[in-house]
C-alpha cells in the first residue's frame, strides 16, 4: 500500500469507533459520579421521608448519588424512641442512621432529620447555629423549621468532597454526630 492508501486506513481506523461510540475523546468524558446505596428498611415509619430527603440530595449534588437498596447498603437507616437522632459515619458514604421517633413526635421534621442525617454521611458536620436554611443547622432553629433541602453552600461543599470520587478527608475513623 501507498502512503495515502494507508492514511486513509489509519483515519478510518480511528473514526469508526467514535462513530459507532465506541470510543470517546478525553475531553468528552464526563465527571465520575459515586453511587452510594442507602436502605431505609429498618425505619419502616418514614420510608417517604427518608426517600425524600435523599432525593433532595440527589438534586443538589451531581458527583454523588443516593440510591435505595434493601440489600448491600452502606448507608443503614433504623427507627429508635429516644436519645435523639443521630449517625455514626466516617463521613465517607458509609453509616448507621438512627431516626429517633421521639423527636418526631416533638414537631421536629422526619425528611429534614433523613436528609440532615445524610448529610454527615455525605461528610458535612454539624452547624447548630445556623439558620433554618441550612440543613445541617439541625434542631438549632427548632420544630419550626421545615426545610430538607441542602442550602448551596452545603452542596457546593458536598461536590469538593465527591468530586471524581471521594477525596481524601479528614482520619476516616467513625464518629457519632447528634442530630
Amino acid at each position: 500500500m501507498n502512503g495515502r492508501v494507508m492514511g486513509r486506513v489509519a483515519a478510518l481506523v480511528i473514526a469508526a469507533p467514535l462513530a459507532l461510540g465506541l470510543a470517546t475523546a478525553p475531553a468528552a468524558s464526563a465527571a465520575a459520579v459515586t453511587t452510594l446505596y442507602y436502605s431505609s428498611s429498618g425505619a419502616p415509619d418514614y420510608l417517604a421521608q427518608i426517600d425524600q430527603g435523599a432525593a433532595n440530595w440527589n438534586a443538589a449534588v451531581t458527583d454523588v448519588k443516593l440510591v435505595k437498596r434493601n440489600t448491600s447498603a452502606t448507608i443503614v437507616f433504623h427507627e429508635i424512641h429516644s436519645g435523639g437522632s443521630y449517625t455514626n459515619t466516617n463521613g465517607h458514604g458509609r453509616g448507621q442512621i438512627y431516626l429517633d421517633t421521639s423527636q418526631v413526635a416533638e414537631g421536629f421534621d422526619p425528611t429534614r432529620i433523613a436528609a440532615h442525617e445524610l448529610g454527615h454521611n455525605l461528610g458535612l458536620p454539624d452547624h447548630y447555629s445556623g439558620p433554618c436554611t441550612e440543613l445541617m443547622s439541625g434542631h438549632g432553629p427548632g420544630t419550626a423549621c421545615k426545610n430538607a433541602k441542602p442550602s448551596a453552600a452545603e452542596a457546593a461543599k458536598v461536590q469538593s468532597l465527591w468530586v471524581n470520587g471521594l477525596v481524601a478527608q479528614a482520619a476516616a475513623e467513625n464518629r457519632a454526630v447528634a442530630y
